[in-house]
């Protein structure tokens, strides 16, 4: 049998690091992703499978350690597990009605973070992001300039922000950017 090759992905943004003392943009490490849908009577077997309860108030998220879910809409989530799981055998395992797709390998991140964190998202993103507005754990998907992302807020001054990574250097470019002149 011949031996077969494995290719590698190369994160797209390694090594790169943007920003101010204002507000830092880093590349998120390697992470699973599973896009989720699911009917609101899946959500129990879902929660248990996963470890982690689906959260199911728009704007809304849960975590267990490093495992995130993120409340995109009625019926449907995305899920992140920062060590790298087979998100797809623990939802398969729930016996419940389901639509899971992998988009590990679609998705990227970067982490902004620091007090000009919002100043920084606002230069591309039109939502508010005050913490009266946006609090801790809130997640929407949302724009950012031409890009669509998913927008977590894991700290008062720390975000996550999910998008394709075909649109790596355009996100990171700007809010690197925006990041300069949150510190002005």
């Amino acid at each position: 049998m011949a031996d077969q090759a494995m290719a590698t992905r190369k994160a797209p943004l390694d090594g790169l690091r943007g920003g101010s003392p204002a507000a830092t943009v880093i590349p998120a490490a390697p992470a699973s992703r599973v896009a989720l849908r699911a009917s609101a009577e899946a959500v129990s077997a879902l929660s248990a499978a996963l470890g982690v309860t689906l959260p199911v108030r728009p704007k809304s998220s849960a975590s267990t350690g490093k495992r995130h879910v993120l409340w995109l809409g009625p019926d449907e989530w995305l899920v992140i597990d920062e060590d790298g799981a087979d998100l797809m055998s623990a939802a398969a395992s729930s016996n419940a009605l389901h639509s899971a797709v992998d988009v590990s390998h679609r998705n990227t991140a970067v982490i902004v973070s620091g007090p000009g964190a919002e100043v920084a998202i606002n230069s591309g993103c039109p939502q508010d992001l005050s913490l009266a507005v946006f609090p801790v754990g809130a997640c929407s998907r949302t724009t950012f300039g031409k890009a669509e992302i998913v927008l977590f807020r894991a700290a008062e001054d720390t975000f996550r922000v999910e998008f394709w990574r075909s649109f790596s250097p355009f996100v990171f470019g700007l809010l690197s950017e925006g990041a300069v002149d949150a510190a002005h």
